[in-house]
C-alpha cells in the first residue's frame, strides 16, 4: 500500500510540474503577444546615408544640363527636318508649276484670236506686299461647262504704252464641271517696273 501511495505521489507531482510549465508558456506567449508598442525606440544617432538611394545635388543638375542639352539637339533636328521638307515642298510646287506652263503654251500655240474660254478666266492682282513686291496675278479657271475639261491661259504683261514685255502661262487639268482652280501668274521682271497684266488668250481642250 505504501508503495502505491509513493508511486502515486510520484505521479501527480509530475502532472503539477508539467501543467505549471504549460501555464508559464502561455502566459510568456500571452505577454508577447499583448505588446502593441512595437516601435523601436527614438535614437538620436544620425542616419546612414549609404542606404540611401538617389542622386546627389551635383549629379542631378549635370543630369538635368544633358536632359536640356538633348531637348536642345532634337528641337534643332526638327526644325532642319520641317525647313528640308518645306524646301522640298516648295521645288516641288515649282516643278508643277514650270509643267502646267509647258503644257500650256503648248497648248496655246496654235490657237486663234483669243481662245473659246476666256469667259470662264477671272484675273486679280495680288498686293505686293504678299508677293516679295513682284508684280503678281491670281488667276481664276473655272469649269462652267457640263463636261470634264483642261484650260491653258497666257497672261501677257504690258507696259503703259502697250507693248507686251513678258508673257506668261499657266493652267488647270481636268477640272469637273463647276470646279475651279485659282494658279499664280508671276513677272519676272523688276518689283519697280510699272506693268499691266492682261488675259490674252483662254483656252478650253
Amino acid at each position: 500500500m505504501t508503495m502505491l501511495r509513493d508511486d502515486h505521489g510520484r505521479g501527480l507531482r509530475a502532472v503539477v510540474a508539467t501543467l505549471g510549465l504549460a501555464v508559464s508558456a502561455v502566459f510568456l506567449t500571452g505577454c508577447g503577444d499583448g505588446d502593441t508598442d512595437s516601435s523601436p525606440a527614438p535614437t538620436t544617432s544620425s542616419p546612414n546615408t549609404a542606404s540611401f538611394s538617389g542622386l546627389p545635388p551635383s549629379a542631378l543638375a549635370s543630369q538635368a544640363a544633358s536632359a536640356i542639352a538633348s531637348a536642345h539637339a532634337s528641337a534643332s533636328a526638327a526644325a532642319s527636318s520641317a525647313s528640308a521638307r518645306a524646301s522640298e515642298f516648295e521645288a516641288s510646287v515649282e516643278a508643277e508649276a514650270a509643267r502646267a506652263s509647258a503644257a500650256a503654251e503648248k497648248e496655246l500655240k496654235d490657237v486663234q484670236g483669243r481662245g473659246n474660254a476666256v469667259s470662264e478666266v477671272g484675273m486679280k492682282g495680288l498686293p505686293r506686299n504678299e508677293t516679295s513686291g513682284l508684280l503678281a496675278v491670281l488667276v481664276t479657271i473655272t469649269n462652267k461647262t457640263s463636261d470634264t475639261a483642261s484650260y491653258a491661259v497666257q497672261i501677257d504683261f504690258e507696259d503703259s504704252s502697250g507693248k507686251v514685255v513678258e508673257t506668261r502661262f499657266v493652267g488647270a487639268e481636268d477640272l469637273d464641271p463647276g470646279e475651279k482652280e485659282q494658279p499664280i501668274a508671276f513677272s519676272r521682271q523688276p518689283a519697280d517696273a510699272n506693268l499691266t497684266p492682261r488675259l490674252a488668250k483662254a483656252q478650253r481642250y
